[in-house]
């Protein structure tokens, strides 16, 4: 841990002996990578450097937007999502948990006059989407009839 930068002290100054302290104690010595230059792709740009290291850190793109495109992201993706589910009101509840998220995400002060607005999740076209893509359900298995009733002894005596 360094220390702290002393007062009246410029930081250029400061971080040049931070640097030749770590020299002189060998902490540069034997890295890897060490007298080879840096591989830098010049086609990449400062977005692409921060996608790769994200996908290699193992964190989803996704969350690296801003409040308002991950709304709107999210709701692109409701199709996709309503489709696993296996019933009208899970869609019904999805599509309304997401609308409430939009609707506390207008009441927020937002950072800029330019941030994204995300817009709220028609619900009924999101079930009828949802009832499309389902296949339709078996037809009911008519009930087996039952045995015939089987006559008592007594009564085929009489006969």
């Amino acid at each position: 841990m360094t220390e702290r930068k002393p007062t009246g002290v410029s930081f250029e100054t400061w971080v040049e002996r931070q640097i030749r302290q770590a020299q002189e104690r060998g902490a540069f010595t034997g890295l890897p990578g060490a007298g080879e230059p840096l591989r830098i792709d010049p086609e990449k740009t400062a977005y692409d450097w921060a996608l790769d290291k994200a996908r290699r850190e193992g964190v989803e793109t996704a969350e690296m937007l801003p409040p308002g495109l991950r709304l709107r992201r999210e709701r692109d993706e409701l199709p996709q999502r309503a489709a696993r589910l296996a019933s009208e009101a899970a869609v019904r509840a999805l599509a309304e948990d997401y609308d409430d998220r939009v609707q506390a995400f207008w009441r927020r002060p937002q950072e800029s006059r330019w941030a994204p607005v995300p817009g709220l999740a028609d619900v009924e076209a999101l079930v009828e989407g949802w009832r499309r893509d389902r296949p339709p359900p078996p037809p009911p298995q008519p009930a087996p009839e039952p045995p015939a009733a089987r006559r008592r002894w007594w009564h085929r005596r009489r006969a």
